[in-house]
C-alpha cells in the first residue's frame, strides 16, 4: 500500500490518483489492480511475475517522478435526483439544522460539481469531497435498519449515494432512478474514483417516469434474453 499525507483534500486526491494512473503502465509486468482511497493506494500485484521489494522500489520512483501531479482527469457523471417528499426524508431536518429553506438546501447541494475520493462501504458508494460547509450535519443517533437503493445522504462533512438497499446512518435527502449498481451485471458502475458526480434536480413525475423507462428496458432485455 502506498500512503500519502494524511487528510482528505482534493490535491492529495489527485496525487493518489496520478500513482494509479503511472501504475497502469506495469499491467504486464505483474500489476493486477489498484484500489485509490482518501490518501492511499491499495496495489494487488502477481508475486509470481513481480517480488515485493521490486514493487516497492517501481512505486517509490514512480512517486518521486510524478511529485504533485495530477492524475488524469476524470469524466463528469450527472445524476437525477428527486429531492424531499418520500425520495428525501431528511431534507427538512438538514434544512432545519442549516437554518435554510428546503429549497436552499436543493440549489446549494446540486450547485456544484463534487469529486469521488473513493469507493467503499458498499459496491459502489461514492465518498463525495467538495459538499458547502452550510450542509454539514452529523450523522442519525439512531442508523435505519433499510435506506433504499439509489438513496442521497449526508454524514457529517459528506454527501453520497447508497448504491444498493442497506442499513446506513447518514441523512437521506433525495432519491436517483438511477440503478447504479447491478449484481447481474457484472457489477458495472457508471463512474469510479477520480470521477466527478453533478447531481439534477428531477420532479417526482420525472423520477416515476425514469424508474418505469428503466424497468421497462430490463424487462425488454430480459424478453430478448430468453430467445437468444
Amino acid at each position: 500500500m502506498a500512503v500519502f499525507e494524511q487528510r482528505i483534500a482534493e490535491e492529495v486526491s489527485r496525487e493518489v490518483m496520478a500513482l494509479a494512473d503511472a501504475l497502469k503502465t506495469l499491467e504486464n509486468e505483474g500489476i493486477r489492480e489498484t484500489v485509490p482511497a482518501f490518501a492511499s493506494l491499495l496495489v494487488y500485484y502477481d508475486p509470481l511475475k513481480l517480488d515485493y521489494g521490486t514493487l516497492e522500489q517501481k512505486i517509490r520512483t514512480l512517486a518521486g517522478r510524478n511529485g504533485k501531479k495530477a492524475g488524469t482527469a476524470g469524466k463528469t457523471v450527472k445524476i437525477p435526483v428527486c429531492y424531499g417528499g418520500r425520495y428525501g426524508e431528511d431534507l427538512r431536518d438538514v434544512a432545519e439544522h442549516a437554518n435554510l429553506s428546503e429549497e436552499e438546501v436543493v440549489r446549494i447541494h446540486s450547485g456544484r460539481d463534487y469529486r469521488i475520493y473513493m469507493l467503499g462501504f458498499l459496491p459502489g458508494f461514492p465518498y463525495l469531497g467538495g459538499l458547502d460547509e452550510r450542509l454539514f450535519t452529523p450523522r442519525l443517533e439512531s442508523p435505519r435498519t433499510r435506506i433504499p437503493a439509489g438513496s442521497v445522504g449526508i454524514g457529517g462533512k459528506q454527501t453520497g449515494i447508497y448504491p444498493m438497499a442497506s442499513p446506513g446512518g447518514w441523512r437521506i435527502i433525495g432519491r436517483t432512478p438511477l440503478t447504479l449498481f447491478d449484481p447481474g451485471g457484472a457489477g458495472k458502475l457508471p463512474y469510479h474514483a477520480g470521477d466527478a458526480i453533478r447531481f439534477v434536480p428531477i420532479s417526482e413525475a420525472e423520477f416515476e417516469r425514469m424508474r418505469k423507462t428503466a424497468a421497462e428496458a430490463d424487462r425488454a432485455d430480459e424478453h430478448l434474453e430468453a430467445y437468444v
